[in-house]
């Protein structure tokens, strides 16, 4: 039955959804769980032999040299506009200069050290940074993800790493607390949200201050020169930048080290050199007690300036969310031994510079005028590239974040391009990318000064802090199981300092702040209602699937006419008949040969290995010739095009009906004993000698019986066993070859074309979401069959209905 065409079937499914309706389980519920088990035997069969890596010095140090061109960037970059930011209206005392250098020294140590650096990046998701890694951890150890499709048979995964902890402990208690409401779970998937949309802000502001700080070392050399001249160089750039984004990093990736180290050793060189020429006695701002005098002395001025003091901190979030595959240890390597000194250094070069030049055009640009005249066109050239080299991190921390929020139901379907052979996580998103360049255009031109958009990201960089604090609170309980005084002190501290600059740049929302809350707001609402009509859809497909029992009541012909083709019925359920399916066959008088119901889920994982990918189980007797193929993915694993889904699938079924059928001639319990190292030694033979064979047998597995009992005499056994295994392998040879006969025949894919409707009595702004926002989505992202490559020609749509 195949389709010569891409077709829909139009059913009149109009299905509503009580929202707070509940389960009705009686007699017939209880004969479908019997029917169709969860897959916990395949699931507990499929290992993966993964071990931890462990690193030598000399690797060690090669990664912290490399992780300071993906990781340390935007936080290199800060010094180009701090003082600025900080001092927008002059200096009227020399000694505000040490305070505020004061006020940076222990923000860098408070925040990016001691924070982020030790406790932060150790909370990665192994390796993978950010707030969807937090969330995704938080996920795994407790049950506050919001479309409950995970199962206990995912838990199997060897990267599906989580803790136990005692019931009456503190965790049990507040995992117990966040699982008891739905109001909760959905409170901190906003809290993660929120952190997200800013991150994407800062997708937007860091290219847009870094490269115009950059390029405003021009006017420096040219005073005379007009401030749109450097708004045209940093635009030129800024397109150059985005427009080579297709051509990913993979190339270019290895200057990125050595432009960032080089612009470190620059940075601490010129502090040196300013310390030692203009003042030494701003080291004294070491000492805490010139924090205290600075705001003695300037009150609410001083307070506001913590705005500015603010972005000597920014890109602390993007170290976390570009974490990558980096050890953590090399992190910190890189971090204490390179980029922690260095910044010190030059902030305090800087200070020493402004302590005897401190008018209003020295303040503007203080970091270029305070390089020695010999060097100064170098470091221009080495600032440009850095500030390149910052933009890019973001830009592709930005990219990872959508493809995460995509992965677990909170993105619309956009198209993802693989831009690297050899790393996973360089990826390309055609579509976010120019959004982004055409915002970070219109923020760069619309704004012109520095100040505006220094205000604008301070303002997006401490949401995301406070977002990550939240988070983290819950993974010292929940997932590190610390002693509440080590949640207490560390909450405490962060929210104390993090609290202080959101109080400061709340003054300065008029100014330039209110542009990361818009971009925030907008993406916000895009993914909320997103992940709203992905949960109403889900649960559609909970509360109208079809009864097991009543499928099997059918009998082997499902009542109608099976012709000769394999039918692939995709749904998000892993257990139970689709609607569409019921549909399908009420409208239509035949179904094919081969059923295979198919799922496919992203689980709160990073990546799940090939080998552990499928999930196959037969469905009913061998006469109905229908199975279930679970397909799992991570939030980093891709749906290349390269990547042959249906060969894959049926690579994996083939190997199941093989593994079944000798299972079945070794597992007559009542006539001999099994042992697991001659099933073991049966199915290697098996699998070796047969040459149509692909994959491994951790590729999947079937449920058996091992068992031990008293064994006849040796002789009727193996007589036994040889007549057994001879029915068995001629059986696997008919079934294999049907199989292969209907997938000659035609394979048809079937999917679901839901539409979400609001009912007629919901309130104008459900109405709003869902008939207006989540339509227009629908109708602009990418299609299932494109992201699975499923030819056109192939290609069945069910269409149906539902209101909510």
């Amino acid at each position: 039955m195949k389709a010569a065409e891409s077709f829909e079937i139009s059913m009149a499914s109009r299905v509503e959804i009580d929202e707070d309706s509940d389960t009705n389980k009686g007699s017939m519920w209880v004969l479908d769980q019997k029917l169709d088990q969860p897959m916990d035997e395949e699931a507990g069969r499929l290992r993966n032999m993964y071990r931890e890596k462990k690193f030598s010095a000399l690797l060690l140090m090669r990664l912290a040299f490399q992780s300071l061109g993906v990781v340390f960037g935007d936080l290199g970059t800060s010094p180009l506009y701090v003082f600025y930011n900080t001092f927008p209206h002059g200096i009227s005392d020399p000694e505000d200069v040490v305070g505020a250098l004061s006020l940076i020294i222990y923000s860098l140590t408070l925040i990016p050290l001691l924070k982020y650096v030790f406790v932060v990046c150790r909370a990665n998701d192994s390796g993978q940074g950010g707030t969807f890694a937090l969330y995704s951890l938080l996920c795994r150890h407790a049950n506050v993800k919001t479309i409950p499709n995970q199962h206990r048979t995912d838990e199997e995964l060897t990267t599906y790493s989580r803790s136990t902890f005692h019931e009456q402990s503190y965790a049990a208690k507040t995992k117990k607390w966040l699982e008891g409401h739905a109001s909760r779970k959905n409170a901190l998937l906003l809290l993660v949200l929120v952190g997200t949309c800013m991150v994407i802000g800062d997708g937007i502001l860091t290219p847009a201050i870094s490269v115009l700080s950059a390029a405003g070392g021009i006017k420096v050399s040219s005073p005379g020169m007009k401030n749109d001249y450097v708004i045209l160089v940093a635009v030129v750039i800024l397109v150059g930048l985005f427009s080579v984004q297709h051509y990913g990093t993979d190339k270019v990736g290895w200057l990125f080290a050595p432009i960032v180290l080089l612009w470190f050793l620059l940075i601490g060189g010129i502090g040196i050199f300013n310390i030692w020429k203009h003042d030494s006695s701003v080291l004294r701002a070491f000492s805490p007690v010139y924090i205290y005098r600075y705001f003695k002395r300037n009150g609410r001025d001083g307070w506001t300036s913590l705005g500015g003091i603010m972005l000597s901190i920014t890109g602390t979030e993007a170290l976390f969310a570009d974490l990558a595959h980096f050890p953590v240890s090399a992190v910190q390597i890189a971090f204490t031994t390179v980029v922690f000194p260095c910044l010190l250094l030059a902030y305090s070069g800087q200070a020493a510079y402004l302590m005897k030049n401190h008018d209003n055009k020295t303040v503007l640009q203080a970091f270029y005028l305070s390089i020695p005249e010999k060097i100064y066109w170098p470091v221009f050239i080495v600032a440009t590239l850095a500030a390149v080299v910052a933009s890019q991190a973001t830009i592709s921390a930005t990219f990872s974040i959508i493809k995460q929020a995509l992965a677990l139901g909170c993105f619309p379907r956009v198209k993802v391009v693989h831009t690297s052979k050899k790393f996973l996580g360089q990826i390309y998103i055609p579509d976010i990318n120019w959004i982004l360049m055409i915002l970070c255009i219109a923020v760069t031109a619309g704004f012109k000064n520095q100040s505006q958009i220094g205000n604008a990201y301070g303002t997006a960089v401490v949401v995301v802090m406070l977002a990550t604090t939240l988070l983290m609170t819950l993974i010292m309980i929940l997932v590190w199981r610390c002693h509440w005084i080590l949640v207490l002190i560390f909450t405490g501290l962060s929210l104390v300092v993090e609290c202080t600059y959101f109080s400061a740049v709340l003054f300065k929302v008029d100014q330039g702040g209110w542009v990361p809350l818009v971009i925030a707001a907008a993406f916000l609402l895009i993914m909320y209602v997103w992940h709203y009509g992905t949960l109403k859809r889900y649960e559609f497909e909970m509360h109208s699937k079809v009864s097991m029992a009543w499928l099997l009541g059918l009998g082997p012909s499902l009542g109608l006419v099976r012709v000769p083709g394999i039918g692939l019925v995709y749904t998000e359920l892993a257990s139970g008949v689709p609607h569409i399916f019921s549909h399908f066959i009420t409208n239509l008088p035949a179904i094919h040969s081969v059923v295979v119901f198919v799922c496919v889920k992203y689980l709160p994982v990073y990546t799940v290995p090939e080998e552990e990918r499928f999930l196959v189980k037969r469905i009913g007797p061998k006469s109905f010739h229908m199975f279930r193929c679970v397909a799992r993915y991570g939030y980093k694993d891709l749906h290349k095009k390269d990547d042959d889904f249906e060969k894959k699938l049926f690579d994996n079924l083939f190997m199941f009906v093989r593994l079944e059928s000798m299972m079945e001639g070794c597992s007559d319990s009542d006539e001999y004993s099994i042992y697991g190292q001659q099933t073991e030694r049966s199915m290697e033979g098996l699998i070796n000698n047969n040459g149509n064979t692909i994959g491994s047998t951790a590729d999947l597995t079937i449920s058996s019986v091992d068992s031990i009992v008293p064994a006849k005499s040796p002789l009727h056994a193996n007589n036994t066993m040889s007549s057994s295994s001879q029915q068995s392998m001629q059986n696997e040879i008919d079934e294999l070859e049907f199989l292969n006969n209907c997938r000659d025949a035609g394979v048809v894919h079937i999917l679901g074309n839901t539409v979400v409707r609001a009912r007629r009595d919901s309130r104008f702004y459900k109405k709003i979401a869902v008939d207006y926002i989540y339509a227009f989505l629908r109708k602009v992202c990418r299609e299932h069959s494109v992201i699975f490559n499923v030819p056109h020609e192939s290609l069945l749509n069910v269409g149906q209905i539902f209101y909510v």
